[in-house]
């Protein structure tokens, strides 16, 4: 039987691939405020997202798999599971704005975006500094429902700026160049839910703490 044993992954197994995750997540947030800086190098940086975002689903794939093969979990499978496809939709948003982008070939974004970018980022930093702590859930419990509140409020200040933004823009351009505001709209609708995407990974990680604290 010892090789059986040496072919089943060891539960710190999901806990790697968790932080492997949380660390493409945070390259994604970072890659993904330069794509608004905006200028001629928006098309190289959104390449460098979506290999970002392939890197992430190949280690998607990785902790499915691990969950089909392994006896013994860290905790429930199906919260394995809904935590990394939470984990994983968060940084397909960011592709998906990504794509968005390149379709319309915009390279000028407005100030709102870059602040949505912003915020982006720090609940990124948030969620790759939450998910390590997983692994030791007990002494870190205080820790970790802090920081998913945090993540919280940064959604709710997304949500702010989204409506701040699109309004200027509808003020701005609504009227005089529908197709302008249609972009930027969408463009705005993409960043919303990213903020959105990184605020449901951190109630997968409040509800794993409610079922296992």
């Amino acid at each position: 039987m010892k090789w059986f044993h040496k072919i089943m992954p060891r539960e710190e197994k999901f806990f790697v691939l968790f932080d492997r995750h949380a660390t493409c997540i945070k390259a994604g947030a970072g890659i993904l405020r330069r794509i608004l800086d905006g200028g001629h190098e928006v098309p190289a940086h959104c390449n460098a997202l979506m290999t970002t975002e392939h890197e992430a689903d190949v280690i998607a794939h990785e902790v499915l798999e691990a969950i089909r093969r392994s006896f013994i979990t860290p905790f429930d499978r199906s919260d394995i599971k809904g935590l990394i496809t939470s984990m994983d939709d968060a940084i397909d948003q960011m592709n998906k704005t990504a794509k968005a982008i390149m379709l319309y070939e915009v390279t000028q974004f407005e100030d709102t975006m870059r602040q949505m970018g912003d915020v982006i980022v720090r609940s990124a930093d948030l969620t790759a500094e939450i998910v390590p702590l997983l692994k030791n859930m007990a002494p870190n419990a205080a820790r970790l429902h802090a920081l998913t509140r945090q993540v919280v409020v940064f959604e709710e200040e997304s949500d702010h700026l989204c409506d701040a933004g699109l309004k200027a823009l509808y003020l701005e351009k609504g009227k005089q160049d529908a197709m302008a505001f249609i972009i930027g709209s969408e463009i705005y609708d993409h960043l919303e839910k990213v903020a959105d995407r990184l605020e449901d990974v951190a109630s997968q990680v409040n509800g794993i703490l409610i079922e296992h604290m």
